[in-house]
């Protein structure tokens, strides 16, 4: 259980797909535990292994007390509805910079728990674009690339602009 360092935005890594887990084993158990660790502590509801460094197709949410915790190992969207919804989404990798992203309402995804089981659900709602979003991390595109070049190119330049500010 650590808390481990988030790659910042623009690193490299947030932009290399990664490679599935074959072996399910402690140290996925521990990938995990330390993924929830750094995302409390950065703090978020969602963060990849990407996010910390490690290529591994994992991710983790906590989108409520209510829902607990949920490990996704080799997730993949099988479905995604036709309807769409648009909702505020950010990184741990960019914290404190949002924007409005479109994104299909409803997924049906399948993904491998701790243990290597399988399990497929269907969900909508935020629980659906968190599943998204985490899923695009995995496969190298960060969610800046969702939105058009004018949006992009104008929170770019306030992150720019933000981490090169002299600290006071």
């Amino acid at each position: 259980m650590a808390i481990r360092p988030i790659l910042p935005y623009p690193h490299s890594g947030l932009s290399t797909p990664c490679q599935p887990v074959t072996v399910f084993d402690d140290a996925v158990k521990t990938l995990c535990t330390d993924l929830l660790d750094t995302m409390r502590a950065a703090p978020g509801v969602g963060i990849t292994a990407a996010h910390i460094g490690v290529f591994q197709r994992v991710f983790v949410l906590e989108l409520s007390p209510q829902d607990g915790v949920r490990n996704y190992i080799n997730p993949e969207i099988l479905s995604q509805s036709a309807h769409t919804m648009r909702h505020t989404e950010g990184s741990v990798s960019m914290p404190g910079y949002t924007e409005e992203v479109e994104r299909p309402a409803a997924v049906r995804v399948r993904y491998q728990d701790i243990t290597g089981a399988f399990h497929e659900e269907e969900t909508d709602g935020f629980h659906a674009i968190c599943i998204q979003h985490e899923i695009d991390q995995l496969d190298g595109m960060f969610w800046l690339q969702k939105l058009s070049r004018l949006k992009r190119d104008r929170l770019v330049r306030k992150w720019q602009k933000a981490a090169h500010a002299p600290k006071s």
